[in-house]
């Protein structure tokens, strides 16, 4: 029997996209069918849990399960602390006023892309170096 689905929230960052499902359950965070303690760097790690901290009682009483992709490391981390963010600040009022306090792009997003690369130069930006002699 499949356990009942409080919701599925979304998080982006740059180019990844993480789909989030809210479960009751024990608290797991399973992302791309690995756990979290096995998941990237100690960086990562912490910036995914950091929405989580704000409800600990709702951590504890639930799954989250990740599905991410695209983007560097970084950019996946983000995206999903984004979307627990977003799944916790549906959840009541005063913790999404906490989570905004704390760090409203969390809750917001954060439209900053890339600069697409130009014909004729090195990157988006820099020229080619011009030669006099």
């Amino acid at each position: 029997m499949r356990q009942k689905v409080l919701g599925v929230f979304t998080g982006r960052r740059k180019t990844a996209v993480a789909r989030l499902v809210v479960r009751p359950g024990k608290g797991n965070v399973i992302i791309n069918n690995i756990p979290l303690e096995q998941f990237g760097d100690e960086i990562a790690r912490a910036k995914i849990v950091t929405p989580l901290h704000f409800a600990p009682d709702f951590w504890k009483s639930h799954d989250f399960v990740v599905k991410v992709h695209g983007g560097g490391r970084v950019a996946l981390a983000e995206a999903v602390a984004s979307a627990i963010a977003r799944a916790l600040s549906s959840l009541r009022q005063s913790i999404k006023q906490e989570i905004i306090q704390y760090d409203r792009v969390l809750v917001a997003g954060d439209p900053r892309q890339t600069e697409p690369k130009k014909p004729n130069r090195r990157s988006a930006r820099r020229f080619k170096q011009k030669s006099y002699r």
